[in-house]
């Protein structure tokens, strides 16, 4: 009988040993379910960007590049940031090509929080987050959104209370993966006060910002009163342009806070993938009508799945923004999302993925499941039919 085998893993990371992204992905796999817990695109981006990577590799531009990134990118992000919002960054010292977001979520705690300092988390959060936190030796803090109306809202006076004298960083992502939430202006420049009041550096998670709905749009943390010089603004090519298997992501900042983040990935994949940066670059500055064009299909995908998931007695949440719409499981007689979700790909052949395993608070998520619309209509029009098995009964 083969001995019995022990995580060798080392402590603080035993507990993010795998993802439920990978769990659900494989359930659904198994099961042969429609794939709506896993929140990628099944559409790729605009033809000539994907070109532009094709002639790269052709070319043979298949070497390192730079290890900030190749400076075409580096001044389309620039160009990009100052065009939309206003904000001027040094494409030399102030802007740093990453392996996606993840990496630069990574190694910005990596590069500028030291062990035993505290990191301020809103739940629920993107799991790299709290891993993250672990892999710099820092220690989480989280403080949960809150109900309101039938979606979700920042509870500003948990937020203040959860800063303490040895609070390093916050950690704000807005659009909200997983609720779908837009934080309002009045909230940001809640935030933005309470960073320049606290002296906190603030990691703002900015990968959905081209992804906000119903006419609004999106505010950089950077750009509020004192935050430019105390902000690491982080976004990714992966869901703007439908690319999430090309990894290519940025973070933009002030050189000093730059530099640190440089510091840490450089040790970690010291570059990025060379033939998808000058993609990522045409991009950023010729598909803005693209852009455009997908946020609406997006805004129309987001309903036809809310409006199936009400058909089929879920209670809804309102979705401003990403590719995510939650659900309240509830009116099925149940409270245990985890158990529904491990449960729905066998029952009906759509698989999704329960809110709490994004939070340490569970209790006020344990009911919300969320589900992805960033698919093709006929698979949509498939996961509406087969939800409504749910109808009445569960």
């Amino acid at each position: 009988m083969p001995a019995a085998r022990h995580s060798q893993t080392v402590s603080r990371l035993q507990p993010f040993s795998s993802t439920i992204f990978a769990e659900m992905t494989a359930l659904a796999v198994r099961t042969g379910a429609i794939n709506l817990g896993q929140g990628f695109p099944d559409t790729d981006g605009p033809n000539a960007m994907l070109e532009v990577a094709r002639s790269a590799i052709a070319d043979g531009l298949n070497q390192y590049p730079p290890g900030p990134g190749m400076p075409v990118l580096r001044e389309a992000i620039a160009a990009d940031r100052a065009a939309r919002y206003g904000l001027e960054y040094d494409p030399d010292t102030e802007v740093l090509v990453t392996v996606g977001a993840t990496e630069a979520i990574s190694a910005t705690l990596l590069g500028l929080v030291e062990p035993g300092q505290e990191v301020v988390l809103i739940e629920p959060y993107y799991d790299s987050y709290a891993a993250a936190v672990a892999l710099a030796g820092g220690v989480r803090r989280s403080v949960s959104l809150v109900p309101d109306g039938d979606g979700f809202a920042l509870d500003l006076d948990a937020l203040r209370g959860a800063v303490g004298p040895n609070t390093r960083m916050l950690v704000l992502n807005t659009p909200h993966n997983p609720t779908g939430t837009v934080f309002t202006d009045a909230e940001l420049r809640a935030v933005a006060e309470l960073a320049v009041e606290r002296d906190l550096l603030v990691l703002s998670d900015e990968v959905y910002e081209h992804l906000v709905f119903d006419g609004r749009t999106h505010t950089p943390l950077a750009a509020l009163p004192g935050m430019a010089d105390r902000t690491i603004t982080v976004s990714s090519a992966g869901k703007t342009f439908s690319v999430t298997g090309w990894k290519t992501g940025w973070v933009c900042g002030p050189a000093e806070l730059v530099d640190a983040v440089r510091s840490a990935k450089q040790f970690l994949t010291f570059v990025a993938g060379g033939p998808f940066q000058p993609a990522v670059a045409h991009a950023l500055t010729h598909e803005q009508a693209w852009v455009t064009g997908m946020r609406e299909d997006l805004q129309r995908k987001r309903d036809v799945l809310s409006g199936a998931l009400r058909e089929a007695g879920f209670g809804v949440h309102a979705s401003g923004g990403t590719y995510f719409v939650c659900a309240d499981i509830t009116p099925f007689g149940t409270t245990d999302g985890e158990a529904f979700c491990r449960a729905l790909p066998e029952r009906i052949g759509v698989a999704a993925v329960p809110v709490s395993v994004f939070a340490d608070h569970k209790a006020p998520w344990n009911h919300v499941v969320r589900f992805a619309f960033c698919k093709r209509d006929e698979v949509l029009a498939e996961a509406a039919e087969r939800l409504m098995g749910l109808a009445g009964r569960w």
